[in-house]
């Protein structure tokens, strides 16, 4: 199999697509080193490491499987003496480490053990992009201390170990924002492809167009044009080594149709919300549905609904969710404060109708009492969203562990925000698999990740560039 290095690995949606992709019922690639800060996502990686050597195909481990399904707790899992010794032997090569100059010594020998003298590897991975994303760099315009932002330059540690160990391919995972960000006056894509060519060492291609004649904006990858059931838009570097050459580098195969919220999360089984904070003399939750409702029917009167799908088109994507048979695990909703969910149920039945509101627009029992949320110039003003089930999701982004707000369930009679498992299935991580940590740290990692069935789609074509 081929050594795959995966740095600022997340909870691991790249490493998944790899590890899954086979080659006649063979795997092609080896995850042989993960390098990852955040310990509930080094955890997460472990777990999953050790998941993968107990199951068997569409077997799933025992006890781990009996976790999914609430009958056993983590600690009784990790105190289960098989797993644990699956855990100790994914300390080998799930790494807790903040890449940076500090950290390049100790780095650079646990890579050159990793890869071990092969003549192929690839390397994987992403700089964490809080400074290149467009919100973030909104919320930053005046600070004066962005500029200096160390976020900016960790794509150096991913350049420094090209300079090392030279991969044979390397696949480079950013947020759309690195487009238009700047630094120094200079654009940061320019600057990183001239940089990552490492003067003619490594030819940079697009996944979305063939050739190598691209603008900037090639490198962007739209999620929901290959089968995601999410409109993710993310730039993604291919770096092929020069003297393997590209020819057999082709852009991934978009899909006939788009895959909606409905094939990714419509069989999932129905969840209801409860009120957080009850403040005296607040609704309960049967009131608030009643307020929602009254108020959305009011404006929704004589139209009609938007026709539904089945969510019977992606049957294949369902296969890759759960083809083991897994137990629903991670669905359980957050509690709303009481007029949230109130908005909820008004958002949904007019989301159900194709009307959308920002929140200058809602109904004034319904509006948030904010000294500045009167007019259009409102500051996130579309922070309330619902997710349609007929079309893919909006981006599930990392925000989704702090509110709920722009991830509202299409269905009204639930009235509440997304759940873990929904939000992963959004992301294309197959039920099978756990997220370590409480709750906000789960969303906070779904959020970060590459679509696992996304990551699949590239490691078929960088398996085709080193087919020999």
């Amino acid at each position: 199999m081929l050594p795959v290095v995966d740095v600022f690995a997340g909870p691991g949606g790249l490493n998944e697509g790899f590890a899954q992709f086979k080659r006649d019922g063979e795997p092609v690639f080896d995850i042989t080193a993960s390098f990852e800060m955040d310990r509930h996502a080094v955890q997460t990686l472990k777990i999953r490491s050790a998941v993968r050597a107990l199951s068997r195909d569409t077997e799933l481990y025992g006890p781990y499987r009996d976790l999914l399904a609430s009958k056993t707790s983590v600690r009784d899992l990790l105190g289960n003496a098989e797993f644990a010794a699956q855990m100790a032997k994914a300390e080998d090569h799930v790494h807790a480490i903040e890449l940076g100059p500090e950290a390049r010594a100790e780095a650079g020998r646990l890579i050159k053990g990793a890869i071990s003298g092969a003549e192929h590897w690839v390397l994987i991975g992403g700089p964490p992009c809080q400074a290149y994303s467009l919100i973030g760099r909104a919320r930053r315009t005046n600070d004066e201390s962005f500029e200096d932002d160390k976020k900016h330059f960790l794509y150096r540690e991913y350049l420094d170990i090209l300079r090392r160990f030279r991969p044979s391919v390397f696949v480079m995972e950013n947020v759309k924002g690195l487009l238009s960000a700047g630094h120094g006056g200079k654009s940061m894509m320019d600057r990183i492809i001239d940089d990552l060519q490492l003067g003619g060492a490594y030819e940079i291609r697009s996944l979305a167009v063939p050739g190598g004649d691209v603008e900037p904006r090639d490198f962007v990858l739209r999620a929901e044009r290959y089968g995601i059931p999410q409109a993710r838009h993310r730039v993604i570097l291919v770096g092929v080594r020069s003297d393997i050459g590209t020819q057999r580098l082709v852009p991934l195969a978009q899909t006939a149709s788009v895959t909606t919220v409905r094939d990714a999360i419509g069989d999932l089984p129905q969840v209801k919300s409860s009120v957080s904070r009850r403040r005296p003399g607040g609704l309960t939750w049967g009131s608030a549905q009643i307020l929602g409702s009254t108020l959305a029917k009011r404006e929704v009167h004589g139209v009609p609904r938007l026709p539904a799908t089945d969510g019977t088109a992606h049957a294949e994507l369902r296969t890759w969710l759960n083809g083991c048979s897994a137990p629903i695990s991670l669905h359980e909703p957050r509690a709303h404060m009481d007029l949230d969910l109130a908005r909820y149920a008004y958002l949904a039945i007019l989301a159900a109708r194709g009307i959308s509101r920002r929140v200058h627009e809602f109904p004034p029992g319904l509006r948030p009492m904010h000294s500045n949320i009167s007019g259009q110039g409102t500051p996130f003003s579309d922070r309330f969203k619902v997710q349609r089930w007929d079309a893919p999701s909006s981006t599930v982004a990392s925000h989704i562990s702090k509110d709920g707000h722009y991830y509202i369930h299409p269905d009204a009679r639930q009235m509440r925000s997304l759940t873990v498992r929904e939000a992963a299935r959004l992301q294309t991580f197959p039920d099978d698999y756990w997220f370590a940590g409480p709750r906000t740290m789960q969303y906070h990692q779904v959020g970060n990740a590459v679509p696992p069935l996304l990551a699949v789609q590239i490691a078929e074509r960088v398996a085709a560039v080193l087919d020999r």
